[in-house]
């Protein structure tokens, strides 16, 4: 079969998602190529209205015999069963699904999303020719999930939006001579915010009091989580945490740019995105050694094997005064970054492509 078109699907397309943002840099590739490409979700938002397509029209559309989906894996969304009842070859995107221990206790539903994920991707093991994983630790979930054939390109970043101008109010606010520690990411419990709360404890007290943590994200759907947070800065009596909830890109770029270091004690990463953006901005990065942590650094930054917060709390008072220490450690990051930067992944995605397309 001569494949004409590749068109993805998704449930939804929403402001700064990594989810749609690789999808539209994957149908550039995919245009450049010649293929006819559109993106259809099951929810667009209002911000991106004329970037993607209603799924409902692409249910109405007949099956096309030159046609290939992509289907980026997602739990909970009814587009699933939209893509298991058609019959055009299939590329199954996989992200990851953080295991259902991490939410217990903080919502229900995520639970039941989390736990019944693994059967949901077994289901398509028999619908997809392909299982394309970010990282070779979500890699290993195609195969438990009996994947026939499964292969790894990394996530496709909007580098370019790193470009967009900073907000201009951020350094006001947080510009002041304080020592600027930042997490970036959605606010959930596999995140273990509160180890990091610990570290900056330890940090604040002992190391450097004109201090402050900067935690970037939403925590949408873990209202009990971030209830446990806040209390968790009011028992230890802490200056300056700052939870920014959702922001914008101009504004993210702004957290970048005030932060003196970023830290990641996440204990399941299947990509970690902000790591690879926090290395663009040269922030020396520390990272707990978890998930696919180790694989998006390409040997970045500084990796953690424990938590102890004395102990990561000392680090980053070395990371901060020494500057040979820091200087070490950001040619570390230049490295990764051009190792990363080196992959093809417009090349590779075509070669996915042309293998589902040929055997089909």
């Amino acid at each position: 079969m001569r494949v004409r078109a590749v068109h993805q699907l998704l449930g939804a397309l929403s402001v700064g998602d990594a989810i749609g943002n690789e999808a539209m840099v994957f149908r550039g590739f995919m245009r450049a190529q010649g293929y006819e490409s559109e993106i259809f979700a099951g929810d667009i938002a209002p911000e991106m209205t004329g970037l993607g397509l209603s799924i409902a029209e692409f249910a109405r559309r007949p099956p096309a015999p030159d046609s290939l989906l992509i289907f980026h894996f997602s739990l909970g969304t009814p587009v699933a069963e939209v893509v298991l009842a058609r019959p055009e070859p299939l590329i199954l995107r996989y992200h990851n699904v953080t295991p259902h221990r991490y939410f217990l206790g903080f919502s229900g539903h995520v639970v039941g999303l989390s736990y019944h994920g693994a059967r949901r991707l077994a289901s398509f093991a028999r619908r997809a020719s392909l299982g394309l994983a970010v990282s070779e630790f979500n890699r290993l979930d195609l195969q438990r999930a009996w994947f026939k054939e499964t292969a790894t390109i990394p996530l496709s970043m909007n580098m370019a939006a790193l470009d967009t101008p900073p907000d201009r109010l951020v350094p006001l606010r947080y510009k002041d001579g304080r020592r600027n520690i930042l997490v970036v990411g959605r606010v959930a419990p596999n995140k273990k915010i509160e180890d990091l709360i610990r570290v900056f404890c330890a940090y604040q007290r002992y190391v450097e009091p004109l201090s402050r943590l900067l935690i970037v994200g939403e925590g949408r759907g873990f209202a009990n989580y971030t209830r446990r947070l806040d209390e968790m800065v009011s028992h230890l009596r802490l200056d300056e945490v700052v939870f920014t909830g959702a922001v914008t890109q101009s504004e993210l770029n702004a957290y970048y740019q005030v932060a003196d270091a970023f830290v990641c004690l996440s204990e399941h990463e299947g990509y970690g995105a902000p790591l690879v953006e926090a290395m663009h901005f040269d922030l020396p990065v520390i990272a707990y050694d978890a998930g696919a942590v180790r694989e998006t650094l390409q040997g970045g930054g500084i990796l953690l094997k424990g938590k102890d917060p004395q102990v990561v709390a000392e680090l980053l008072g070395v990371l901060m005064n020494d500057a040979t220490m820091r200087a070490a450690v950001l040619k570390t990051e230049t490295e990764a970054l051009a190792r990363i930067r080196s992959v093809d992944i417009g090349v590779r995605l075509e070669a996915a492509v042309q293998s589902v397309g040929g055997a089909s």
